[in-house]
């Protein structure tokens, strides 16, 4: 069947954003009176959960903070003032897109394909990323962005991919889903949606298997990306032409 969309995760995806949120994350404790320091390879662990909010109460589980604590009814609070300075820092430029995002989602719309998201960050954290690094034009063509807010199960369950096909008004046969995550893998195959893989700095030691294609990057061409598994038909880079031969016949 014909590739009539894309449709992008968000978070390790798009951009190494995770890095930005970990840094956010240690800006925030201190304002909470919290010792606490999430580094690279505690966060690498926590991110097995899915969403920041559900991400913050699991560490509290492993750190043994006990149910009646006034901490764990401030979860909220936490993670919104972690999500301000996610904004900020994406908003002064620190954060820019892995390669080849740019240059597909110009192609794609060059050739008539709807671009899309489904992710389990919030709307305006999506937005503050786009703006920051895309132009309108581009922007513009993002007619859908399904969040795990949105749906009742996060990722790997199907929901935010079910979503999202339903809103683009396709069939899962028509588009392919991009991701980094083994998480978002399973999500996405579980919608019934071809799945290209490119792994980021937090999941690449991830099983990818289901996948119809593993790269390093989605490639830039003067800078070709790594074949790691699967499918990639000879290509240097990742095109709507290579995308086009992955998706269902």
């Amino acid at each position: 069947m014909a590739l009539k969309a894309l449709i992008f995760d968000v978070d390790g995806t798009l951009a190494e954003t995770e890095e930005i949120h970990r840094r956010a994350y240690n800006r925030v404790f201190p304002q909470f009176d919290l010792d606490w320091h999430w580094d690279q390879k505690l966060y690498r662990h926590l991110l097995d959960v899915t969403g920041g909010k559900e991400r913050i109460a699991s560490y509290m589980d492993e750190i043994a903070c006990p149910a009646g604590d006034p901490l764990r009814q401030r979860v909220d609070e936490i993670h919104a003032m972690k999500n301000r300075y996610y904004a900020e820092f994406v908003s002064s430029g620190e954060l820019k897109l892995r390669p080849g995002v740019k240059r597909l989602m110009s192609e794609a719309v060059a050739a008539d394909i709807a671009l899309s998201i489904a992710t389990a960050t919030s709307v305006a954290n999506v937005l503050v990323l786009l703006k920051a690094n895309l132009p309108d034009e581009i922007i513009h063509k993002i007619t859908v962005i399904a969040t795990a807010d949105m749906v009742e199960n996060k990722k790997p369950a199907p929901d935010v991919y079910n979503l999202a096909v339903e809103m683009l008004g396709s069939n899962p046969d028509q588009c392919i889903a991009i991701e980094d995550s083994r998480t978002g893998l399973k999500s996405a195959m579980a919608a019934g949606i071809s799945t290209l893989i490119t792994p980021g700095i937090y999941t690449d030691d991830h099983d990818f298997s289901g996948a119809v294609c593993v790269v390093s990057d989605l490639g830039e061409p003067d800078v070709p990306n790594r074949h790691i598994a699967g499918e990639d038909g000879g290509y240097s880079l990742v095109s709507v032409e290579m995308l086009r031969k992955l998706c269902r016949p």
